[in-house]
């Protein structure tokens, strides 16, 4: 496996103190927001700001190297890019999870088939009620 500063180099990015500590929490935690990230990280960076984080995460977005998870009425949540795939919200703890679906990848196939549309990407999120919380 490789490490945090060839994955971002792999990307064009340079390895700077703040960009390996989110990809390492987004890398632990899966789904984080800005705030979130913030929080996790001001004890860390003495001079980190809002700002910094934004400045990080547009850029790392820019070189397809995390995803950004808009949800209905919530912030957006940030990812490390991992390929097509949907996601699972709960929406009793909040809590994100990644589903892949072959089957949806063939319905992509057949929508493109039959209408002659390009698809280069969609987002699909289903929210409900999770194991635990149901």
């Amino acid at each position: 496996m490789e490490n945090l500063e060839d994955s971002l180099r792999k990307y064009n990015l340079k390895a700077t103190p703040q960009r390996v500590a989110i990809t390492r929490l987004l890398q632990e935690k899966g789904h984080l927001g800005i705030d979130e990230l913030f929080e996790l990280l001001k004890n860390e960076f003495s001079s980190l700001s809002l700002a910094t984080i934004y400045k990080n995460i547009n850029l790392m977005i820019e070189r397809d190297f995390i995803k950004e998870l808009k949800l209905p009425n919530r912030k957006p949540v940030y990812e490390l890019y991992k390929g097509n795939h949907s996601h699972l919200v709960c929406k009793v703890c909040n809590n994100i999870e990644d589903i892949t679906l072959d089957t949806l990848e063939c319905f992509f196939q057949e929508i493109s088939q039959k209408s002659g549309f390009d698809i280069e990407s969609c987002d699909l999120t289903v929210i409900g009620v999770c194991k635990k919380c149901s």
